[in-house]
């Protein structure tokens, strides 16, 4: 893999600019280069035709130094172990920028999930839990849904880690259904998110949310309901996609409707269209023009080979990582604003904190509660990383990393290390 797209390097290589820009030495951050812990495990699963077939899965901690390891699992062909270190490592950082009293970590399976029958799926999931209990915990690391995860799989990972220690333990994860522990907004939480930066950004920037143009690549569970909330709020939302491709209307599309065909888990490509709709391919979709692009699929969508064809004015990261290094360089030469993974996407590890410390005390908070507390963190971490990049005349993906090496290193120097 070049080194422009090994997500790992990235995360490094932009930490060391950080750290140069608030004058750290090596021997200050060296620690938050290196995982403390990764596990690699076999995942045996018997199919439904009695086959037996053996997945990889990884949970991979980060840091714990400024709390237990916080990060989600995804199912996905393509997971290894290096994607797996980079998403833990932004999990560190995104953590710290919005300053919630967590550590990185990050955990997946490689397998294509679309492959397995229900049964099969919770196999798999009941023994990935099994194979990784040694090292998760409510004290120790909360996993959370991520690509091709859900509440339901958050379930089966709840109750096998509780039968393995004998009573039931709802802590050790987060985004479970609310009859088992889960939080009410949890599931809307990371779009929600998104949707708070996107207001932020544009009252920040004195722009007309009505004059705001916004394209959304995936449909997942984080890009459909930034779509639906943006719309709510008077942004025209003209372009959508998934894995089958994208669909596109200059004078807005019926979020509403696509949004209810999509959670009837159907995809895209077979969704009525109407009016000026028309499809379009993903790549022709990040090239749309627009004011607002919002990646919220896989990272590495926008690099070298597209990012001059890029005609957004502002870039939402909604995914993780969804910009290499040298796209990162093509836009900022070009003047377009990108607005950080590690900000933009923070809703849910917020979310998901509310929901760990509901577990902790036994309470249940209401959804305006949940809904309010977000915004007010994420307004809060907004305009520290917009006075970071004001202090430091830098880019807004640098101000977040100043912001969170900041505070990971402080904790670090007040701990010290052990022994």
């Amino acid at each position: 893999m070049p080194k422009q797209y090994d997500p790992y390097q990235n995360m490094i290589d932009i930490m060391d600019e950080a750290a140069g820009v608030l004058g750290l030495e090596s021997k200050d951050y060296e620690t938050l280069k290196h995982p403390e812990r990764e596990l690699v495990v076999s995942i045996p699963v018997e199919m439904d035709d009695g086959s037996v077939q053996v997945f990889e899965g990884y949970r991979i901690q980060h840091s714990s130094v400024r709390g237990p390891c916080k990060g989600g699992i995804r199912f996905h062909q393509d997971v290894d172990r290096n994607e797996v270190r980079a998403l833990a490592g932004w999990m560190s950082l995104k953590c710290a920028v919005v300053d919630i009293p967590y550590g990185g970590a990050k955990g997946g399976v490689t397998v294509d999930p679309r492959l397995l029958s229900k049964n099969e799926l919770r196999r798999l999931t009941r023994r990935y839990t099994a194979m990784i209990s040694p090292i998760i915990g409510p004290d120790r690391d909360i996993p959370a849904p991520d690509v091709n995860t859900n509440a339901e799989v958050m379930g089966w990972i709840m109750d096998t880690f509780s039968m393995l220690h004998g009573y039931t333990i709802p802590g050790v994860v987060t985004g479970k259904p609310v009859q088992i522990g889960g939080s009410l907004g949890r599931p809307e939480a990371t779009g929600r998110g998104v949707m708070h930066i996107v207001q932020e950004y544009t009252k920040y920037a004195k722009l007309d949310p009505a004059d705001c143009r916004i394209v959304i690549q995936g449909a997942g569970n984080v890009g459909l309901t930034a779509a639906v909330l943006l719309k709510e709020a008077g942004f025209p939302v003209v372009g959508l996609s998934d894995v089958t491709g994208g669909v596109y209307n200059p004078e807005g599309l019926d979020v509403e409707r696509l949004a209810k065909h999509i959670k009837t888990g159907k995809l895209l490509d077979t969704a009525v269209l109407h009016g000026d709709t028309h499809r379009l391919t993903n790549d022709e979709l990040l090239q749309l023009d627009c004011e607002i692009l919002i990646p919220a699929a896989l990272e590495n969508q926008i690099n070298e080979d597209n990012a001059n064809k890029i005609k957004a004015d502002i870039i939402v990261e909604a995914a993780n990582g969804p910009t290499t290094r040298e796209a990162d360089r093509i836009l900022r030469e070009r003047g377009v604003v990108l607005v950080p993974d590690i900000l933009a996407n923070a809703g849910g590890v917020v979310v998901s904190y509310f929901e760990w410390v509901q577990n902790i005390e036994h309470l249940s908070w209401t959804l305006d509660r949940v809904n309010s507390m977000l915004e007010e963190i994420m307004h809060r971490a907004f305009y520290e990383v917009i006075e970071q990049m004001n202090k430091h005349a830098v880019t807004m993906r640098m101000a977040a990393y100043i912001l969170a090496i900041e505070r990971l290193v402080r904790a670090t120097q007040i701990r010290g290390i052990f022994p």
